[in-house]
Parts: C-alpha cells; structure tokens; sequence
C-alpha cells in the first residue's frame, strides 16, 4: 500500500512539473502570437496577450489530438517511458526554456521537449529505444515549418501588394489593421493548438507508464486536456516581453500588411502541422514568416545576423535539452524510487 501512495505522489508531482512546463511554454512562446499584432501598434501589449490567451484556450474546441498522441505514443518504444525519464525529459526542456527566454532568444519548446524526451530515452535504454518515425517527422519540421512560413508569408505579401497596387497606402494600413486581428486570432488558434497538445501528450505518457491510463486508450483523461490548454493560455497571459522585441522589431520593421501576411502564413502551416500530428515549433513558424514577408520589400530589410542567431538556437535545442534530460535521467533514480 505504501508503495503505490508513493508512486502516486511521484506522479502528481511529475504532472505538476508537466503543467507548470506548459504554462512555461505559454509565457515562453508569447512573442510568437502577439509579437507582429504588437510591433505594428494594431494592439496594445495588455489588449494582445488577453486576446492571444483566449484564442489559445479555445483551440480545444478545434483540433484533434494528434500532436498530443505523437508525443505520447510515438516518440518512444512501448514499457521504456517511466517517471524517471519524464522527469528528466521535463527538466532538460524547462532549463533550456528558461535559458533562452533569459537572453531573449526565440527558441522552440516544442523542440526542447521533444530533445528531452529523446535524451532521456536515450540515457535509460540508448538510441534503439526511440520511434524512428516519430522522431525523424519532428527533426524533418525543423526545416520544413520555417521554410513553409517563410513560403506563404512571402507569396501572400507579394499577392496583396498585387490585389491593392491601385489603393492608397493610407487605406491598405486601415483595412489591414482589421485583418490583422483576425490573422492574430488564426494564429493564436494554430499555437494553443499545436503546443498545448504537446504536454498533453507526455502526462498521457506518464499516465500510461504508470498504470493510471490503458495503452489502448484512443484519448488522454479530460482533466488533462483542459489543464493543459488552460496552463499555456495563463502563460500567455503573462508574457514574455523580452522575445516579442525581438520578433517584433529586430528581425525586421513590420506594418499591419506585413503582419497580417506573416500571421497568416504561419497560422496556415501550423494548422497543417497539427492536422498531421507533427509538433512543429511556433517560434520557427513564425520567425520563417516574418523573414518572408521582409525580404519581399528587399533582402536588406531583415537583419540577417539577428535571424542567424535565432538560426543557432534552433539547432543546438534539441542536443542541448538531450544532453540535461540524460543527466536529469540519472539524477532522478537517486530522488524516486
């Protein structure tokens, strides 16, 4: 009797770490759905994160959970996900989270959770004990989301510059300082519903690890659901104002056509991502959009340097929170029994 209080404890603690995980993820990743709405001076700071936080809590109503589903069940082989690695896969990623938030660096939590996983995984069972898969559509989404956001936000500006070459520019502001919301809105939609999954997904892992949930379940309890989805719109609620400078100004200067074009864009890939189970990363998503829509004006309107920087984290996340997740693995066998 002892034996199984315990192990509930641990899991409570584990699905608490989770949650405070994705409200993290919320806070973290803020930029991604205010920044452009913000930098075009369409909302207010306070006006854009309750906005961006409601449209993050009803993506509930929209999306399957196929995102939630890959984390859970296709990252990892069956019987080698337990306590220890979800602790150590949840550390490494919230390290990694809150490193890059402190410099202000638009880094993926999605990535960073699914390096952790992965470190983790890899520190209990080594690398054969990982879904090829599961894995290899994630790593694949590195490249492909930024460079589908960069696609669409750049034909999508080229096409309106086309639509309203005979319209003052006067007009085109004020008709797409409307637009804007409901691109910020569809955008806020595609992030709550892509990342929120995303922790569904490892307490659904957990869940199952430790005989609270059946493998064969088609969806995770609802209570975790609603935790989750209500977990990252209260982190968006709080912001991450160090990012959204970042997003919103030093990549490139944005005005309410070119916002409206990034949102859109990368709201579309998000949207598809989700649809297909992929966790993809907002922050890529976005970033590729923005840079689309600036080097359609001209290639020296985007600081390059600065998106090379962003470049960088991108690809050191993944080994980076692999890395702490291995040695959080290892820790955690001497905290839990």
């Amino acid at each position: 009797m002892g034996s199984v209080q315990t192990a509930f404890w641990v899991v409570a603690l584990l699905v608490v770490l989770a949650v405070a995980f994705d409200f993290m993820n919320g806070f973290h990743d803020a930029a991604n759905s205010i920044a452009t709405v913000v930098s075009t001076g369409v909302l207010k700071p306070q006006q854009a994160i309750v906005f961006a936080a409601f449209f993050n809590v009803v993506a509930i109503a929209i999306f399957h959970l196929n995102v939630a589903a890959t984390v859970g069940k296709g990252i990892a082989v069956p019987g080698v996900v337990d306590h220890h690695v979800v602790f150590g896969a949840l550390i490494g990623a919230m390290f990694w989270n809150v490193l890059t938030w402190w410099y202000g660096i638009p880094s993926s939590s999605s990535h960073a959770l699914i390096g952790g996983i992965v470190g983790a995984v890899i520190a209990k069972a080594g690398a054969g004990s990982l879904i090829a898969a599961g894995v290899g559509k994630t790593v694949l989404f590195i490249f492909l989301s930024p460079m589908l956001g960069f696609l669409l936000g750049s034909l999508l500006m080229v096409l309106v510059a086309q639509l309203c070459r005979h319209t003052s520019p006067l007009r085109v502001d004020n008709l797409f300082r409307r637009l804007q919301l409901v691109s910020a809105g569809l955008y806020s939609l595609g992030h709550g519903g892509n990342d929120a999954q995303k922790t569904i997904g490892i307490i659904w892992m957990l869940l199952i690890a430790t005989g609270y949930s059946a493998a064969g379940d088609k969806l995770p309890p609802s209570w975790v659901i609603w935790c989750c989805y209500i977990a990252i719109g209260l982190g968006t609620m709080f912001g991450g104002w160090r990012i959204v400078k970042t997003m919103g100004q030093k990549i490139t200067k944005l005005k309410p056509v070119g916002g409206f074009c990034a949102e859109t864009g990368g709201a579309i890939t998000l949207f598809l991502a989700t649809a297909l189970g992929v966790p993809v990363s907002t922050t890529h998503t976005i970033t590729g959009a923005i840079v689309g829509v600036g080097s359609v004006r001209r290639a020296s309107a985007v600081r390059w340097g600065v998106a090379g920087n962003i470049v960088w984290a991108w690809i050191f996340t993944i080994p980076a929170t692999a890395f702490v997740a291995g040695v959080f693995y290892w820790v955690s066998l001497a905290l839990f029994v």
